[in-house]
Protein backbone atom coordinates (compact mmCIF):
# COMPACT_ATOMS: atom_id res chain seq x y z
CA UNK A 1 0.00 0.00 0.00
CA UNK A 2 0.77 3.87 -0.45
CA UNK A 3 -0.17 7.24 1.63
CA UNK A 4 -2.40 9.06 -0.76
CA UNK A 5 -0.54 12.75 0.22
CA UNK A 6 -3.65 14.05 -1.18
CA UNK A 7 -6.02 13.11 1.28
CA UNK A 8 -5.49 15.24 4.52
CA UNK A 9 -7.70 16.43 7.49
CA UNK A 10 -7.37 19.96 7.83
CA UNK A 11 -7.66 21.64 10.86
CA UNK A 12 -11.45 23.09 10.23
CA UNK A 13 -12.40 19.37 10.17
CA UNK A 14 -10.37 17.71 12.73
CA UNK A 15 -12.49 16.72 15.98
CA UNK A 16 -11.61 15.01 19.23
CA UNK A 17 -8.40 13.67 19.73
CA UNK A 18 -7.31 15.01 16.55
CA UNK A 19 -8.51 18.40 17.19
CA UNK A 20 -6.59 18.25 20.56
CA UNK A 21 -3.33 16.83 19.03
CA UNK A 22 -3.32 19.42 16.08
CA UNK A 23 -3.81 22.41 18.71
CA UNK A 24 -0.61 20.85 20.70
CA UNK A 25 1.63 20.37 17.73
CA UNK A 26 0.58 24.21 17.07
CA UNK A 27 1.29 25.15 20.39
CA UNK A 28 4.50 22.64 20.76
CA UNK A 29 5.49 24.06 17.16
CA UNK A 30 5.25 27.92 18.60
CA UNK A 31 3.31 28.60 15.19
CA UNK A 32 -0.42 28.54 13.58
CA UNK A 33 0.02 26.07 11.31
CA UNK A 34 -0.30 22.13 11.11
CA UNK A 35 2.00 20.86 8.01
CA UNK A 36 0.63 19.02 5.57
CA UNK A 37 2.73 16.03 6.66
CA UNK A 38 0.56 15.59 9.94
CA UNK A 39 -2.42 15.99 7.92
CA UNK A 40 -1.87 13.36 5.62
CA UNK A 41 -0.70 11.27 8.58
CA UNK A 42 -4.17 11.81 9.93
CA UNK A 43 -5.89 10.80 7.06
CA UNK A 44 -3.89 7.97 6.38
CA UNK A 45 -2.73 6.32 9.20
CA UNK A 46 -3.89 8.42 12.27
CA UNK A 47 -3.36 5.47 14.89
CA UNK A 48 0.42 5.78 13.92
CA UNK A 49 0.50 10.12 14.00
CA UNK A 50 -1.29 9.81 17.59
CA UNK A 51 1.50 7.04 18.62
CA UNK A 52 4.14 9.05 16.94
CA UNK A 53 3.62 12.34 18.24
CA UNK A 54 3.86 10.93 22.13
CA UNK A 55 7.22 9.56 21.40
CA UNK A 56 8.07 12.89 19.26
CA UNK A 57 6.65 15.79 21.58
CA UNK A 58 9.54 15.59 24.49
CA UNK A 59 12.26 16.40 21.67
CA UNK A 60 10.56 19.77 21.16
CA UNK A 61 10.75 20.77 24.94
CA UNK A 62 14.57 20.66 25.70
CA UNK A 63 16.70 23.98 25.78
CA UNK A 64 18.90 22.01 23.69
CA UNK A 65 16.15 22.39 20.65
CA UNK A 66 16.03 25.61 21.50
CA UNK A 67 19.27 25.72 20.71
CA UNK A 68 19.23 23.69 17.53
CA UNK A 69 16.46 25.67 16.04
CA UNK A 70 18.55 28.86 16.10
CA UNK A 71 21.50 27.27 14.73
CA UNK A 72 19.70 25.52 11.87
CA UNK A 73 18.82 29.41 11.02
CA UNK A 74 22.17 30.63 11.52
CA UNK A 75 23.96 28.07 9.06
CA UNK A 76 22.09 28.84 6.46
CA UNK A 77 22.24 32.01 6.50
CA UNK A 78 25.57 32.66 7.24
CA UNK A 79 26.83 30.34 4.65
CA UNK A 80 24.17 32.60 2.02
CA UNK A 81 25.46 35.82 3.65
CA UNK A 82 29.48 35.01 3.01
CA UNK A 83 28.42 34.27 -0.90
CA UNK A 84 27.06 37.36 -1.35
CA UNK A 85 24.97 40.35 0.01
CA UNK A 86 21.16 39.21 0.22
CA UNK A 87 18.61 41.79 -1.38
CA UNK A 88 15.63 43.02 1.46
CA UNK A 89 12.53 44.85 0.71
CA UNK A 90 9.93 47.81 1.50
CA UNK A 91 6.33 47.47 0.40
CA UNK A 92 6.27 49.75 -2.26
CA UNK A 93 9.89 47.91 -4.00
CA UNK A 94 7.45 44.59 -4.61
CA UNK A 95 4.56 46.59 -5.47
CA UNK A 96 2.26 45.75 -2.14
CA UNK A 97 0.30 47.99 0.37
CA UNK A 98 1.24 47.90 3.86
CA UNK A 99 -1.16 46.19 4.89
CA UNK A 100 -0.47 42.88 2.68
CA UNK A 101 3.09 43.27 3.40
CA UNK A 102 2.56 42.87 6.85
CA UNK A 103 0.67 39.82 6.45
CA UNK A 104 3.12 38.06 3.74
CA UNK A 105 5.58 38.88 6.38
CA UNK A 106 3.70 37.27 9.14
CA UNK A 107 2.77 34.26 7.27
CA UNK A 108 6.58 34.07 6.30
CA UNK A 109 7.22 34.32 10.23
CA UNK A 110 5.24 31.04 10.91
CA UNK A 111 6.72 29.36 8.14
CA UNK A 112 10.06 29.73 9.27
CA UNK A 113 8.85 29.08 12.83
CA UNK A 114 8.03 25.78 11.77
CA UNK A 115 10.90 25.13 9.14
CA UNK A 116 13.89 23.46 11.74
CA UNK A 117 11.03 21.35 13.54
CA UNK A 118 9.97 19.77 10.11
CA UNK A 119 13.57 19.22 9.16
CA UNK A 120 14.16 17.45 12.77
CA UNK A 121 10.59 15.62 12.21
CA UNK A 122 11.86 14.23 8.63
CA UNK A 123 15.18 12.96 9.24
CA UNK A 124 14.37 11.25 12.47
CA UNK A 125 11.29 9.27 11.09
CA UNK A 126 13.37 8.74 7.96
CA UNK A 127 16.48 7.53 10.54
CA UNK A 128 13.85 5.47 12.45
CA UNK A 129 11.53 3.89 9.68
CA UNK A 130 14.65 2.35 7.96
CA UNK A 131 16.10 0.56 11.01
CA UNK A 132 18.28 2.91 11.95
CA UNK A 133 19.07 4.28 15.73
CA UNK A 134 18.54 7.49 16.71
CA UNK A 135 19.75 9.21 19.95
CA UNK A 136 23.22 6.95 19.30
CA UNK A 137 25.51 10.02 20.98
CA UNK A 138 23.35 11.50 23.29
CA UNK A 139 23.70 14.76 24.53
CA UNK A 140 24.85 14.95 28.21
CA UNK A 141 24.89 18.82 29.28
CA UNK A 142 22.44 21.01 31.06
CA UNK A 143 20.70 22.04 27.95
CA UNK A 144 20.00 18.22 26.81
CA UNK A 145 17.09 17.69 29.81
CA UNK A 146 16.35 21.93 30.60
CA UNK A 147 13.13 22.89 29.39
CA UNK A 148 12.69 24.98 26.61
CA UNK A 149 13.07 29.13 27.11
CA UNK A 150 10.62 31.33 27.21
CA UNK A 151 10.41 33.22 23.50
CA UNK A 152 10.13 36.56 22.71
CA UNK A 153 9.73 36.30 19.45
CA UNK A 154 7.48 38.32 17.01
CA UNK A 155 4.28 35.75 16.38
CA UNK A 156 3.61 34.46 12.82
CA UNK A 157 0.41 34.77 11.40
CA UNK A 158 -1.79 31.46 10.01
CA UNK A 159 -0.87 30.78 6.48
CA UNK A 160 -2.86 30.63 3.50
CA UNK A 161 -2.23 29.03 0.03
CA UNK A 162 -3.59 29.73 -3.00
CA UNK A 163 -4.74 26.55 -4.85
CA UNK A 164 -2.54 25.65 -7.46
CA UNK A 165 -5.12 25.61 -9.92
CA UNK A 166 -5.85 28.95 -9.11
CA UNK A 167 -1.99 30.46 -10.14
CA UNK A 168 -1.99 33.68 -12.19
CA UNK A 169 -1.12 33.38 -15.33
CA UNK A 170 0.92 35.73 -15.01
CA UNK A 171 2.55 33.64 -12.69
CA UNK A 172 3.41 30.86 -15.01
CA UNK A 173 7.02 31.10 -16.06
CA UNK A 174 7.54 31.86 -12.77
CA UNK A 175 6.46 28.66 -11.77
CA UNK A 176 7.77 26.74 -14.36
CA UNK A 177 10.79 28.05 -13.03
CA UNK A 178 10.05 26.84 -9.47
CA UNK A 179 9.34 23.32 -10.19
CA UNK A 180 12.34 22.94 -12.08
CA UNK A 181 14.84 24.56 -9.63
CA UNK A 182 13.38 22.49 -6.78
CA UNK A 183 12.92 19.26 -8.86
CA UNK A 184 8.34 19.03 -8.32
CA UNK A 185 6.53 17.63 -11.57
CA UNK A 186 3.70 19.15 -10.61
CA UNK A 187 2.02 21.40 -7.91
CA UNK A 188 3.67 23.64 -5.83
CA UNK A 189 5.21 23.58 -1.91
CA UNK A 190 3.40 25.87 0.81
CA UNK A 191 5.96 28.62 0.75
CA UNK A 192 4.90 29.45 -3.05
CA UNK A 193 1.00 28.77 -2.93
CA UNK A 194 1.47 31.62 0.20
CA UNK A 195 3.35 33.62 -2.11
CA UNK A 196 1.61 33.52 -4.94
CA UNK A 197 -1.25 35.24 -2.77
CA UNK A 198 0.54 38.40 -3.49
CA UNK A 199 2.12 37.93 -7.42
CA UNK A 200 3.91 41.14 -7.85
CA UNK A 201 6.04 39.82 -4.24
CA UNK A 202 6.87 36.31 -5.75
CA UNK A 203 7.77 37.48 -9.26
CA UNK A 204 10.34 40.29 -7.65
CA UNK A 205 11.48 37.57 -4.88
CA UNK A 206 11.90 34.83 -7.52
CA UNK A 207 13.48 37.12 -10.00
CA UNK A 208 16.16 38.17 -7.42
CA UNK A 209 16.75 34.84 -5.44
CA UNK A 210 16.71 32.49 -8.45
CA UNK A 211 20.66 32.76 -8.56
CA UNK A 212 20.98 32.40 -4.92
CA UNK A 213 18.97 29.01 -5.00
CA UNK A 214 21.04 27.64 -8.27
CA UNK A 215 24.16 28.35 -6.53
CA UNK A 216 27.06 26.17 -5.09
CA UNK A 217 26.45 28.39 -1.68
CA UNK A 218 22.52 27.27 -1.62
CA UNK A 219 24.06 23.71 -1.97
CA UNK A 220 26.20 24.26 1.19
CA UNK A 221 23.47 25.86 2.85
CA UNK A 222 21.39 22.96 2.20
CA UNK A 223 23.80 20.30 3.17
CA UNK A 224 24.90 22.28 6.48
CA UNK A 225 20.93 22.43 7.19
CA UNK A 226 20.29 18.87 7.26
CA UNK A 227 23.51 17.93 8.28
CA UNK A 228 22.06 20.07 11.73
CA UNK A 229 18.96 17.95 12.01
CA UNK A 230 21.39 14.83 11.96
CA UNK A 231 23.26 15.94 14.33
CA UNK A 232 20.31 16.80 16.88
CA UNK A 233 18.70 13.62 15.78
CA UNK A 234 21.90 11.83 17.13
CA UNK A 235 22.20 13.98 20.57
CA UNK A 236 18.85 13.25 21.72
CA UNK A 237 19.05 12.18 25.45
CA UNK A 238 16.48 9.46 24.71
CA UNK A 239 15.05 7.15 22.16
CA UNK A 240 11.76 7.53 20.85
CA UNK A 241 10.38 4.01 20.04
CA UNK A 242 9.58 4.56 16.16
CA UNK A 243 11.85 1.17 14.66
CA UNK A 244 9.77 -0.30 12.75
CA UNK A 245 9.49 -3.23 15.11
CA UNK A 246 7.77 -0.84 17.75
CA UNK A 247 5.15 -0.10 15.02
CA UNK A 248 4.70 -3.44 14.74
CA UNK A 249 4.30 -3.99 18.67
CA UNK A 250 1.38 -1.64 18.69
CA UNK A 251 -0.42 -2.77 15.84
CA UNK A 252 0.92 -1.63 12.32
CA UNK A 253 0.88 -4.57 9.53
CA UNK A 254 4.41 -4.73 7.36
CA UNK A 255 2.47 -3.15 4.75
CA UNK A 256 1.71 0.35 6.91
CA UNK A 257 5.44 0.40 7.63
CA UNK A 258 6.38 0.09 4.87
CA UNK A 259 4.25 2.51 3.64
CA UNK A 260 5.58 5.00 6.80
CA UNK A 261 9.01 4.43 5.64
CA UNK A 262 8.08 5.64 2.05
CA UNK A 263 6.36 8.43 2.98
CA UNK A 264 9.34 9.46 5.54
CA UNK A 265 11.69 9.23 2.37
CA UNK A 266 9.75 11.51 0.36
CA UNK A 267 10.04 14.50 2.71
CA UNK A 268 13.55 13.99 3.68
CA UNK A 269 14.97 12.98 0.30
CA UNK A 270 12.42 14.50 -1.95
CA UNK A 271 12.35 18.79 -3.28
CA UNK A 272 12.10 19.72 0.30
CA UNK A 273 15.74 19.17 0.63
CA UNK A 274 16.00 22.47 -0.76
CA UNK A 275 12.66 24.08 -0.06
CA UNK A 276 12.97 24.18 3.78
CA UNK A 277 16.29 26.05 3.54
CA UNK A 278 14.91 28.35 0.39
CA UNK A 279 11.87 29.03 3.41
CA UNK A 280 14.22 30.39 5.49
CA UNK A 281 15.98 32.61 2.74
CA UNK A 282 12.80 33.79 1.86
CA UNK A 283 11.87 34.62 5.78
CA UNK A 284 15.04 36.58 6.04
CA UNK A 285 15.25 38.28 3.03
CA UNK A 286 11.32 40.08 4.03
CA UNK A 287 12.70 40.47 7.70
CA UNK A 288 10.74 37.94 9.05
CA UNK A 289 13.58 35.23 9.94
CA UNK A 290 14.09 34.52 13.60
CA UNK A 291 16.81 34.65 16.05
CA UNK A 292 19.57 33.06 15.00
CA UNK A 293 21.53 33.22 18.29
CA UNK A 294 19.53 31.33 21.90
CA UNK A 295 19.85 34.26 24.45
Amino acid sequence: MTIDVSQQVYESDAEGWQRGLYDDLQATFRAPVVNWFFRTLAANQPAFLRYAWGQLKPAFETRAFARYVVEYRDTVLTVLEDDRTLPTYTPSAVGLSPAEFREARGQLVTLDTVVPRLAFVFDLLDTALSGDAVGTSPDETWESTAPFPESNTEQGRSVTMIPFEAVPDSLADTVADIQRVHGFDSGLPTIYRSLAQWPSLLETMWDDLEPVLESTAFEAACVSSWSSAEAHVSSLPYTPRLAPADLREMGLTDDDVTALRELADQFRHGPVETVLPAVTLYANVLGASGPRHLG
